[in-house]
């Protein structure tokens, strides 16, 4: 099943395991998926003297991994090809405590403090960019602490099992039967969530201050940008995020990085934590900051872990996220028919009604995408013409199944308590209110910068992009801002990078000059 490059690739990862791993496999013997997952299991298991298959009949389609002939707390039912097989190979070595996504002490003490007993079930598609970081997520909890179990669930497989709880995109998270989260995730904001639902309350043993040459805040293109020129200048660096990549792992194909060719956000985004790990910084991954304090002309960054760092130079580079409707309808059915990524929830719209609110590049993109997917496909735009690239609009065009609506201004999500099921907006132009009958809303209408949390340190515009100069400093002395949290034209990734870069040179030069520290 595996070629034999993946094979190569395989025994390499798996060279420095330590214990005895045992893929262990309950499977019905007419199960159609049966030869599949074996298979699979098989050669990744020939791959290594530290990794064997057990094969046991029983119901269904499931395997779970022991290590040391002990439970890992962790079930798969699913064939972990596509983009889950990395989470095949990292459930083997995160058990082995190995792997640079598993979390550092501070993280690892607040996943133990949770005492009260968890069961998750991440329902995922092999399809979906987003599942992976989640279910890599929920793994680790498992592993970390034995109170806390986790069963991936294929969707794909298991489909009589989502149609009963109707879910309608991936990945959707569930804690003890209840819905937990739904989307992409990150290890901080889950685990967030199963404290608030468990009522775990984490109080670390000590108050942990730290003091840094820099510290830049956000793991996307421009905060690693800035934090290794930081590094590179000799600075002692600090990045602080929620998760490296930020926006672009999002991203499936990239094909405007000069320079290369093709590449997706995954691959980006493990390249950027690859750049990172050559130098010598910090990586803090997995918290948000929630205060940010100016006490003697230094800058008191508070994190959600409780730690505070301390630094004379502070690169904000938090970026932006999905800007939402704010209409009424629309928070209560994410996940039930209100959606943010088409490549991962377009699939459960086949054959069916959807609309895409937004007539910019990433509404033309998302409405040719579900062409070939949805039955219908309509575009509501706001202004009276479409805002994205005329290409697009040409590719729209000849889209025979798509209606384009522009002067629209999109009024409620209208749904029966469990799903979507209409939108109404206005016609602009005569203010009459129409009803449109969809399963489905994917509402892309742009960016929102990422900066609540500082603007009480510097100024921001009307959109909340921080204000800067051509050298990326802000009206507090020390204080940076580069990419797309900025007021910086073009959100595109190569300008992010040379913005953080760009941040990152002139905290060297205010250094030299004296100038981090406002007299």
């Amino acid at each position: 099943m595996l070629e034999q490059a993946i094979k190569d690739q395989v025994t390499q990862v798996f060279s420095n395991l330590k214990s005895q791993f045992t893929f262990q496999v309950t499977a019905a013997e007419n199960h159609p998926n049966k030869n599949e997952l074996t298979e699979l299991l098989n050669d990744v298991a020939a791959c290594s003297d530290k990794v064997d298959t057990q094969i046991n009949s029983g119901e269904g389609l499931s395997f779970t991994i022991l290590r040391n002939n002990e439970s890992s707390g962790v079930i798969f039912r699913a064939v972990p090809t596509g983009h889950e097989f990395t989470t095949l190979l990292l459930a083997v070595l995160n058990l082995d405590g190995i792997g640079k996504n598993l979390p550092d002490e501070m993280l690892s003490q607040r996943i133990k403090n949770i005492s009260t007993k968890v069961q998750l079930k991440s329902y995922i598609s092999l399809s979906c960019t987003n599942c992976p970081d989640v279910v890599q997520a929920l793994n680790i909890m498992a592993f970390l602490n034995p109170a806390i179990t986790h069963e991936i669930i294929d969707g794909g497989i298991n489909k009589s099992e989502v149609e009963a709880l109707d879910i309608q995109a991936v990945p959707s998270v569930y804690a003890n039967g209840e819905q937990l989260h739904v989307g992409r995730s990150s290890l901080g904001e889950l685990l967030a969530k199963i404290e608030d639902r468990t009522g775990a309350a984490f109080k670390p043993a000590e108050s942990i201050k730290k003091e840094y040459d820099v510290v830049v805040v956000g793991g996307g293109p421009a905060g690693v940008s800035a934090a290794v020129y930081s590094a590179r200048k000799g600075f002692s660096t600090a990045i602080v995020a929620e998760t490296i990549g930020g926006q672009v792992t999002e991203t499936v194909s990239i094909e405007n990085m000069i320079s290369v060719p093709q590449t997706t956000g995954a691959e980006l985004s493990a390249n950027l934590m690859k750049h990172l790990n050559d130098y010598p910084i910090d990586i803090l991954e997995n918290r948000l900051v929630e205060k940010t304090e100016l006490i003697d002309g230094k800058k008191h960054i508070t994190t959600s872990l409780g730690e505070t760092f301390i630094t004379p130079a502070l690169i904000i580079a938090t970026g932006a996220s999905w800007r939402k409707l704010g209409v009424p309808g629309e928070s209560e059915y994410i996940g039930s028919g209100v959606a943010f990524c088409t490549h991962c929830d377009g699939p459960f719209y086949k054959d069916k009604k959807v609309v895409v609110v937004g007539g910019g590049n990433s509404g033309l993109e998302a409405a040719i995408d579900l062409s070939s997917i949805a039955a219908e496909v309509t575009v509501l735009e706001f202004l009276d013409t479409l805002k994205g690239d005329q290409v697009l609009q040409d590719k729209l065009a000849q889209l025979s199944n798509v209606k384009i609506i522009t002067n629209a201004q999109t009024l409620s999500v209208n749904g029966d308590g469990n799903k979507v099921k209409g939108l109404d907006f206005k016609h602009r132009e005569t203010e009459t209110v129409e009803t449109i009958q969809t399963d489905g809303v994917f509402v892309q209408i742009g960016l929102q910068a990422n900066s609540k949390v500082f603007t009480d340190v510097v100024e921001t515009n009307r959109m909340g992009e921080i204000e800067i100069d051509a050298h990326c400093r802000t009206n507090v002395p020390g204080v940076y801002a580069a990419g797309d949290v900025s007021v910086v034209p073009y959100k595109q990734i190569v300008i992010a990078m040379g913005e953080g870069s760009k941040a990152a040179l002139s905290a060297f030069e205010d250094s030299i000059k004296g100038k981090l520290i406002q007299n």
